[in-house]
């Protein structure tokens, strides 16, 4: 007999209904637990009244002929713990838990030793096989044994049973359920995708469409910003515009999800706030989404870092094959291109008489000064200004020619002129002509050549003098006195 912690169990993955965890509504008399009451009682609005509605759709207890409707899942859950002490892990990771199915001789792909077969028409299959096989086989052999109040006497200690997919038979139960289950939502997917009879309207402006569902949703990213996805990557599109629907009649906001007093104030909101998306922490959207189907009891946030883990594990792949476009620069004065930086200053040496080399090298030009000259020039090119004469002209052509027949391309003004923080800041944000400017040691070269940094070098042909004269001595000396 195993204990909670000898099993491993995470109590998180029980599933324990909310009205089990409310002390007020929680009464257990020490004597005997079958006196106690859970909830509000009712009595029968009919003599004569069953368990269950007649007609409706119910399931039966893995146990015993108790039946429940199918959207009564918490009370199956609830009778299942209080009269025959039997916990379902993961619940709402059990594919068909909360529909109704079809005879399990639809279901393909799944082995024979796993299904008895089922008449039933309305149960689960879940709870259906489990009910069977524990008509077969005595329940300690599926289910874990957890003993609760274990350091108690022995007569007030109980015994609970586990059934989880530990279980190497209920974990291939749950993913031929889980498979059967995304056939299904590919074969309605795919009807979707491919009806175009669809009838639906804008939940922002209530305008009609007719046709592919496609053209609504593309509609409302289109116009209105409102992107839920790839219309392909959606199911259940009716289902989905339908809860978008009735969240915004409610005034309620898609992704904050707070309530205001009108549509105008929500209107206001939602486009002030860009909140014109859903909440993807909302797993109320994850059944219209089909990445949350694609395996058992993963989420699309899952998925998703599964997928960035493999491109982390392959980040060092030989990408020498990868063959890029060639980035080209413009040229300053006119709109010829170049992929190197040599081949544009030799163009623009022969077309405008205006010399990069030279004048970076005869001012002795930096990387950033030489940024601050190019956007200098491109700012006042751009403002079909000279920045020979300061004149300025309609058109960037009559700009050109006036500045190649008055040789002002070369003319270059005051350094102080164009040599300020403004010119930092790129004319055009796509200045690839930036990204060619030379960032070498022959800067500070040209630099120290102009003599703007004076270096002297010692004289090393009185080498002992050097050493008696050197600052280091006057460093150990202080070094001894302070010791």
């Amino acid at each position: 007999m195993a204990t909670v912690a000898e099993l491993g169990v995470s109590v998180m993955r029980i599933y324990i209904p909310k009205f089990l965890m409310s002390a007020s509504c929680l009464l257990l008399p020490s004597t005997d637990s079958k006196d106690c009451i859970l909830e509000p009682l009712s009595l029968p609005e009919s003599p004569g009244g069953t368990t269950s509605l007649e007609g409706s759709p119910s399931v039966p207890c893995i146990f015993c002929e108790e039946h429940f409707l199918i959207d009564e899942q918490d009370k199956l859950l609830k009778h299942m713990i209080i009269e025959h002490k039997t916990v379902i892990a993961d619940v709402k990771l059990v594919a068909d838990f909360q529909r109704c199915v079809t005879p399990i001789m639809n279901v393909c792909c799944v082995p024979s030793v796993l299904w008895p077969l089922i008449s039933t028409q309305h149960c689960y299959l879940y709870i259906s096989y489990w009910r069977k096989r524990f008509t077969e086989q005595p329940i300690t052999d599926f289910c874990s044994v957890i003993r609760i109040n274990s350091t108690a006497p022995f007569e007030e200690q109980d015994n609970y049973f586990l059934l989880c997919d530990v279980l190497p038979e209920d974990r291939i139960l749950r993913e031929e359920l889980q498979k059967q289950r995304l056939k299904e939502i590919l074969e309605q997917q795919q009807q979707e995708r491919n009806d175009n009879n669809f009838q639906g309207s804008c939940v922002f402006c209530n305008e009609e469409f007719l046709g592919n569902r496609s053209v609504l949703l593309n509609h409302m990213a289109r116009e209105h910003t409102f992107n839920i996805g790839l219309p392909d990557n959606i199911v259940n599109c009716n289902e989905f515009l339908c809860t978008l629907q009735k969240k915004l009649d409610n005034l309620q906001c898609l992704y904050c999800e707070k309530t205001f007093r009108d549509k105008n104030t929500l209107k206001d909101h939602m486009r002030k706030k860009q909140h014109r998306r859903i909440n993807p922490k909302n797993r109320e959207y994850d059944r219209f989404y089909v990445i949350n189907y694609l395996e058992l009891g993963k989420s699309w946030e899952e998925v998703q870092l599964e997928d960035d883990r493999e491109l982390l594990d392959h980040q060092e792949d030989d990408w020498s094959d990868w063959e890029g476009h060639p980035l080209s620069a413009v040229c300053l004065f006119c709109e010829k291109q170049a992929e190197t930086i040599e081949k544009l200053c030799v163009h623009m040496e022969d077309a405008h008489e205006f010399d990069l080399l030279k004048i970076k090298s005869e001012l002795g030009l930096n990387f950033y000064q030489q940024v601050k000259l190019v956007n200098f020039i491109r700012r006042q090119i751009h403002q079909c200004r000279c920045y020979g004469c300061h004149e300025k002209f309609k058109s960037k052509a009559d700009l050109r020619t006036h500045m190649e027949e008055a040789k002002h391309t070369s003319l270059l003004p005051e350094r102080q002129t164009w040599d300020q923080p403004q010119y930092y800041f790129p004319t055009y944000e796509n200045d690839t002509l930036l990204c060619t400017l030379s960032d070498s040691e022959s800067d500070l070269t040209a630099q120290e050549q102009n003599g703007s940094i004076a270096i002297i070098s010692e004289d090393t042909s009185k080498l002992h003098a050097l050493k008696q004269s050197s600052i280091l001595n006057q460093l150990r000396l202080h070094e001894s006195l302070k010791n």
